[in-house]
């Protein structure tokens, strides 16, 4: 099945930043849905394309690459100024005309998603796929193994030369809010928290202490046999995901 058309935008962040995008119209009204990706990813991606085509039976969509990511410029910051690029995404949306707008994220993308509802405001809904509730987590192998390319220069070389992704190095200074802490702050828009049971980078503790931290409006959804973000997520769980925010944008 062809992937419904896209366009290409070019979108510039506060800190003039310029970031790479794509807009893929809907016939479902003024619903609009930024979708923002995990580390290393890119709306460029099969995958990535597959979802927005879901998506765009329930509003229009608006995909980007985070900064340092594909054709983006800069350099990830992996979760802290990237909050900066979902609101370059959120405010064209609202250029072109969308009134009600979601923002559906993916690990990292998912931990920026809350982050940015919570800081920024301004959006109408939030939908966290296979988020961390904390930084820092080195729990996991798949963790252990991100953490070694953002804090080590061959790492970040390595990311940089196999994955197109520019890693800023040097710590956070400051620490950015937790997720856990930002998700308190979503409300009144409606917190939606997917994680799947075979997540391999983060286990589900992250998924309950998202929740825990989030006020009502929120839900949450532990999926059975589902692994991690973009990759695993199957067509009938984006479809679920795209009437979840139907019902709450109504």
């Amino acid at each position: 099945m062809p992937f419904a058309p896209h366009f290409p935008v070019m979108l510039r962040t506060e800190d003039g930043v310029r970031i790479d995008a794509a807009h893929t119209p809907s016939a479902a009204g003024d619903v609009g849905i930024v979708m923002a990706h995990g580390f290393t990813g890119s709306w460029r991606e099969r995958t990535a394309r597959r979802i927005a085509h879901v998506l765009s039976g329930y509003g229009g969509v608006l995909a980007f690459d985070f900064r340092g990511h594909g054709r983006s410029a800069g350099e990830t910051t992996v979760g802290d100024l990237e909050i900066l690029d979902v609101e370059a995404a959120v405010r064209h949306a609202r250029v072109v005309g969308y009134r009600r707008i979601a923002v559906v994220g993916f690990s990292m993308g998912a931990a920026v998603a809350v982050r940015h509802a919570a800081l920024r405001g301004g959006v109408d809904a939030v939908a966290a796929v296979s988020g961390p509730a904390r930084w820092y987590y080195r729990g996991t192998k798949p963790m252990r193994q991100v953490h070694w390319a953002i804090e080590r220069p061959f790492g970040r070389f390595a990311a940089k030369v196999a994955k197109r992704t520019r890693i800023a190095g040097g710590p956070w200074d400051p620490i950015p809010m937790p997720p856990h802490e930002a998700a308190a702050l979503v409300s009144p828009a409606p917190l939606l928290i997917v994680h799947g049971d075979a997540d391999a980078f983060f286990p589900l503790e992250h998924a309950h202490q998202l929740y825990a931290g989030a006020r009502e409006p929120k839900e949450l959804w532990i999926e059975p046999g589902y692994g991690h973000a973009e990759s695993a997520a199957s067509p009938e769980l984006i479809r679920r995901i795209g009437k979840w925010i139907a019902s709450n944008l109504s």
